[in-house]
């Protein structure tokens, strides 16, 4: 019985460890990096908003904004976090019961892969609706300001994954 329990156990730290350390080696935690990836994708932070020059009335319905979403947030979660746990450890399950198997079984990888997927796409796409709907608040100047402010970040990012490949 002690060794069911291990190699439970096992089959559920081990992808978790070795998806940690594939992150850390890929630039992980102490890389310099931030939230999205190597220089983040559409990222409407403060900096970003500060240098657009918004309005105090712009200001204020992006801070309502934020509040609302964090609100709605919240709510999911307390609402449904039990079942979006359960969720992730049934894929969980599902990723270790895959890479454990003695046979690789490529459909049930193919469709795994879908699910998930699915699932970020479903997330991506909420996430630009966010974008839109806070982004609609800019001027015309602001949004033309906003694109090449994004064209210098990305331009930025370009020169220093440049750098790295050269290292």
């Amino acid at each position: 019985m002690k060794n069911i329990k291990k190699i439970v156990i096992a089959a559920a730290v081990l992808p978790m460890a070795l998806t940690s350390a594939s992150a850390y080696a890929f630039g992980g935690k102490d890389s310099g990096q931030h939230k999205g990836g190597m220089c983040g994708g559409g990222d409407m932070g403060k900096g970003m908003m500060r240098d657009l020059d918004l309005t105090d009335e712009q200001k204020e319905q992006f801070k309502e904004m934020r509040k609302a979403g964090k609100e709605q947030m919240k709510a999911k979660f307390a609402e449904n976090g039990a079942d979006m746990m359960a969720a992730r450890q049934a894929q969980q399950a599902k990723v270790s019961d895959l890479v454990l198997a003695d046979n690789f079984d490529e459909a049930a990888a193919r469709a795994l892969a879908s699910e998930m997927v699915e699932k970020q796409t479903e997330r991506r796409v909420n996430m630009l609706k966010k974008q839109h709907e806070m982004l609609s608040i800019l001027t015309p100047e602001q949004k033309v300001k906003f694109k090449e402010l994004q064209a210098e970040k990305m331009q930025k990012c370009q020169e220093k994954m440049e750098k790295r490949k050269n290292k």
